[in-house]
């Protein structure tokens, strides 16, 4: 029996990327393995969109190294094996067997059984027409799977290297998409999540559906009890899909809607193509069509060029709104980015970690406040599991994403049950069943 062990680095596309993975390999006899020590091929899935998983990187092969010596396999695959494959290749030639970028993932069996004789670097493109999705039917048990339903992106964000590391957009054809969710609700699945780099311009391309009819198609599907979806650009949040909100009651009450600052000035040197005023719109609509709804989002602090007043626009964005939570993070330069060709000074990198400190302060109060403000209220929880300190402890999320401890029994994992909110915290809400 071979074992695989897998580190993931960044976003759910790449614990998408990883699962798809797994799931390959164990059609060659690999079984997944929680530690690199008795592992015969250990893969590195990376991020490259900021510069922290670079170093991450770093460490983890220097850390997994000597167990070439034993005859263990190491691969690195992902963004940054995108577009830095030739230099990583040549960087660790002593210490990886294997780099390949995301468009090779479904030919990970086949790179792997290269790798027995020879070193294997795949990072081109592969053409979009031949491109392969790869088709997920097991579950795993869990009670939540991600489906993709698209892949690569089109916008061309100033900050953003994805388009670089993932290519232009594909569409999934909307006919596997539904049968990959019918086998993993046989499977025991209640909740979906569709994923892509930009789902609200699913199908746009093609014939295909557009984003709002493949929702309604997934919930007519029987045994979908949620449906949730990510990640979403403002620009192209459309009234259909607002609509969706209204129809679907298996659409969840919480999305994550990236805006990366509240100044126009900056959203106009990202390139994000809509207004502070046109965002609050699609909230205002949204929340008109879901009462209740919980909005998250990602927040960018020192973009080049971005002033006080620039940051000061994101802090009262953040009130205006309410996020519940948000992803915020200082700026990072990444090669071939739009951003590295604009003529502004950097914002020194002691404001930008003073403003990430501000930002993120105030956030986690609002979202203490938010958390106290369930208190007392009774709400569906979908069980995953039980919790990592306690067995008798189970947890799960409401419909707006919100986790949940719980005493309560294993018999309860994969069912909807409504329980009671006694306390709320920063991070989590504590409760009773009801």
């Amino acid at each position: 029996m071979k074992k695989v062990y897998i580190k993931t680095f960044g976003c759910q596309m790449n614990d998408y990327d990883s699962a798809k993975i797994k799931a390959l390999l164990g059609e060659d006899g690999y079984v997944a393995t929680a530690s690199p020590d008795d592992a015969d091929l250990i893969l590195v899935n990376t991020c490259s969109v900021r510069e922290k998983p670079e170093h991450k990187l770093r460490s983890f092969i220097g850390e997994v190294r000597h167990h070439r010596e034993r005859g263990a396999r190491i691969g690195i695959a992902g963004c940054m094996a995108q577009h830095a494959g030739a230099s990583l290749f040549k960087r660790y030639r002593k210490d990886v067997d294997l780099v390949f970028g995301p468009d090779h993932v479904p030919n990970v069996r086949e790179l792997v059984q290269r790798t027995e004789t020879e070193r294997v670097l795949e990072n081109s493109f592969l053409d979009n027409a031949a491109f392969a999705f790869v088709q997920e039917t097991h579950s795993d048990g869990k009670v939540g799977a991600f489906v993709t339903i698209q892949k690569g992106c089109d916008n061309k964000c100033t900050f953003c290297i994805v388009p670089m590391t993932r290519g232009t957009e594909v569409s999934r054809p909307s006919a596997q998409i539904l049968d990959e969710v019918r086998a993993l609700v046989d499977q025991g699945v209640a909740e979906v999540t569709l994923i892509g780099q930009n789902v609200n311009s699913y199908g746009l391309k093609t014939d295909e559906k557009t984003f709002a009819e493949l929702l309604y198609a997934v919930a007519e599907l029987p045994g979908v009890e949620r449906i949730r979806y990510t990640t979403s650009h403002p620009r192209d949040m459309g009234p259909d899909v607002v609509q969706a909100y209204r129809d679907l009651p298996q659409l969840t009450s919480h999305l994550h809607l990236p805006v990366q600052s509240g100044s126009d000035r900056m959203l106009k040197r990202m390139k994000r193509f809509y207004t502070r005023e046109r965002y609050l719109e699609v909230v205002s609509d949204l929340r008109s069509a879901r009462p209740g709804l919980s909005l998250t989002t990602d927040i960018i602090v020192g973009f080049p060029g971005e002033t006080d007043a620039d940051f000061d626009e994101t802090m009262t964005l953040l009130e205006e709104v309410g996020f519940d939570g948000s992803f915020s993070f200082k700026y990072s330069p990444r090669p071939g980015t739009p951003a590295l060709r604009l003529s502004d000074e950097p914002v020194l990198d002691r404001v930008a970690g003073e403003r990430l400190k501000v930002f993120q302060k105030r956030q986690q109060e609002l979202t203490l406040v938010s958390n106290k403000r369930d208190e007392g209220r009774v709400f569906d929880v979908l069980v995953e599991g039980p919790s990592r300190w306690d067995d008798d402890v189970m947890c799960g999320r409401t419909g707006t994403f919100k986790m949940v401890n719980f005493p309560g029994t294993a018999d309860l994992i994969g069912t909807t049950v409504a329980v009671e909110i006694t306390r709320g915290f920063t991070n989590t809400l504590r409760g009773e069943l009801a």
